[in-house]
């Protein structure tokens, strides 16, 4: 395509609104941050201020490429989401479904070993140490009844 604007830009199965810049634009796929965003720019050497919907498809291609297989094209282990994998032992990047099958299976894990974690998951109660007497309520039990008293 020749400097055409596209409102709607497809980057790894994932919809993506044109008119915002790079990095944002980026962040909008599940597993991209912004950090991870940025310095995939710097290495294919797209501006960072540059709309999304002026790519050229050489441009999204490479942008494809280097979100699939970061470490082929030297990107630093700790920008990673899943390193020192358990059943590989490598340092990986996922994104989209494979992120959220691989979150539900460590969840599931964590339920099977009786883990504090996973009790915490089973239980439906907060895992990463917040309160739980005054948030996070569910149910009919969210307030505190006051009985009538008599004059």
């Amino acid at each position: 395509m020749s400097r055409e604007f596209r409102h709607i830009l497809r980057i790894t199965g994932t919809d993506i609104d044109g008119t915002l810049k790079m990095p944002y634009a980026l962040k909008r796929i599940k597993g991209v941050n912004l950090s991870l965003a940025n310095v995939i720019l710097k290495k294919t050497g797209i501006n960072l201020e540059k709309r999304a919907g002026f790519l050229t498809d050489v441009e999204v291609e490479r942008i494809e490429q280097i979100i699939k297989e970061p470490t082929k094209f030297g990107l630093p282990a700790w920008l990673l989401n899943r390193r020192k994998d358990l059943e590989t032992g490598k340092d990986l990047h996922l994104i989209r479904a494979d992120l959220d099958l691989r979150i539900k299976m460590d969840i599931k894990q964590m339920k099977e070993i009786r883990s504090w974690r996973g009790y915490r998951h089973a239980y439906g109660l907060k895992v990463r140490g917040q309160k739980t007497k005054m948030t996070g309520r569910k149910g009919k039990a969210v307030g505190v009844r006051v009985k009538k008293r008599r004059m």
